[in-house]
C-alpha cells in the first residue's frame, strides 16, 4: 500500500516545530545547569528536567523529518510528553515534597506560562490533522481475499 505523507513543517507546523525547539533549548539549558550545580539538592526533579529536554529534542527532530517512521516517533514522544505533564503536575500538586525545585513539567509547567500543557496537545493535533493518507493509486490495487 503506498502512503503520501504531508509535510508537517510548513504553515502552522514551523511555529509548533519553533516552539519545540525552544522548549528543547531552554530544558536542555535548564537540566545541564541543574545537573551540575545542584543535583543532590533535587536528583529526580533535575533528572526529570534532562529527560523533558531529551523529549523535547526528540519531537523537535520527529516532527522535522519526513515519513512513516518519524511521524509515530512524534507520537511516540508527544504522548509522552503529554503523559508526563499530567504525571508531574499532579504530583508536584498533592505531594509537592517529591519535587523540592522545580522542574519543566512542574505545576503543570507553570514556570513556562503551561505551554507544556498546551503544546502536546496542539501537536497532536497537528499530527492527527497531517498523518499519512492513502493514494488513489493504492486504493485501485487488488486486495488479496
Amino acid at each position: 500500500m503506498t502512503t503520501t505523507t504531508s509535510s508537517r513543517s510548513t504553515g502552522v507546523g514551523r511555529v509548533l516545530i519553533a516552539v519545540y525547539g525552544l522548549l528543547a533549548l531552554a530544558a536542555t539549558g535548564r537540566s545541564v545547569f541543574q545537573l551540575f550545580d545542584d543535583f543532590d539538592r533535587a536528583p529526580v526533579a533535575y533528572s526529570l528536567s534532562a529527560l523533558a529536554a531529551v523529549v523535547y529534542i526528540v519531537a523537535t527532530v520527529a516532527l522535522i523529518m519526513p515519513g512513516d517512521v518519524w511521524y509515530r516517533v512524534a507520537w511516540i514522544t508527544i504522548g509522552f510528553e503529554l503523559l508526563g505533564v499530567l504525571v508531574v503536575g499532579l504530583l508536584s500538586i498533592f505531594d509537592p515534597v517529591l519535587f523540592p525545585a522545580k522542574t519543566v513539567w512542574s505545576m503543570f509547567g507553570r514556570g513556562y506560562g503551561f505551554v507544556p500543557l498546551v503544546l502536546p496537545i496542539l501537536g497532536m493535533l497537528w499530527l492527527y490533522r497531517h498523518r499519512a493518507r492513502p493514494t488513489a493509486a493504492a486504493s485501485a490495487e487488488p486486495r488479496a481475499v
